[in-house]
């Protein structure tokens, strides 16, 4: 395990209780854990920003990652996650850390990110992996379509596109959580077509504030009601380049 960050740790469980649901002390060792795995990572192949300061590091990647967990009822019970567009881990790995009963699989188009994504998860034995493919062709694959309860993205696409890249992994009955800012306001109304094409319905949306910070971040949650036709999603590039709107 490498060194924890005894400060971070600190923020987190603070963090964490003011915002509604307490770590556990075992879980916010992991997330230092992964902080401190991914900031030698990153030393070497530029995965991502890794802010120097704990309370930034704390809120802006772990407590956000963390929102709708810490937040909401939405994760509550769900037995498969994907994250879509995974990165370098955020949110998925901080909610398979969360979520250990919830078996969590990372997509990422970037083989580099997606190596060291497993390296993490085999180093913290989490109940997750990470695979590598584009989300328009993982879709149409029969061990990931319509597999999920949940499905999560933090900052991939507007909503619109988004729908069509993450609605035909999950299950009838799952949902889309999306991690979104202030656009989300002229986003949802956007999103009509998609929903109704894609098999979701209408969406509801929450406000995910950190505490001591201004920023204005949402959360999406767009539940599925009915199968996802075929054709869906269509080639890659093509849910960006021509919405469903």
């Amino acid at each position: 395990m490498p060194m924890i960050d005894s400060e971070l740790q600190r923020l987190l469980l603070d963090g964490s209780e003011r915002m509604g649901r307490a770590l556990s002390p075992e879980a916010a060792e992991q997330l230092c854990a992964f902080h401190a795995l991914l900031g030698e990572a990153n030393a070497v192949m530029n995965l991502t920003r890794v802010p120097d300061d704990p309370a930034e590091a704390a809120d802006r990647n772990y407590l956000d990652s963390l929102a709708p967990w810490l937040l909401t009822p939405w994760m509550d019970g769900a037995a498969s996650l994907l994250d879509v567009g995974a990165g370098a881990g955020f949110p998925g790995i901080p909610l398979a850390i969360a979520l250990p009963g919830t078996r969590v699989v990372l997509l990422d188009s970037l083989r580099k990110r997606v190596d060291f994504l497993n390296s993490v998860i085999e180093k913290l034995a989490l109940n997750a992996e990470a695979v590598h493919f584009r989300a328009e062709e993982a879709a149409h694959r029969p061990d990931l379509r319509e597999r999920f309860d949940l499905a999560t993205a933090r900052a991939v696409a507007p909503l619109p596109v988004l729908a069509e890249l993450t609605l035909p992994f999950l299950r009838v009955g799952g949902a889309l959580v999306a991690y979104h800012g202030p656009k989300a306001d002229e986003e949802l109304p956007q999103c009509a077509k998609a929903l109704r094409v894609l098999g979701g319905s209408r969406p509801e949306q929450v406000r995910a504030a950190i505490p001591g910070r201004d920023w204005d971040h949402r959360l999406v949650r767009v539940p599925k009601t009915r199968p996802t036709p075929p054709a869906y999603p269509r080639r890659p590039g093509e849910p960006s380049r021509k919405p469903l709107v």
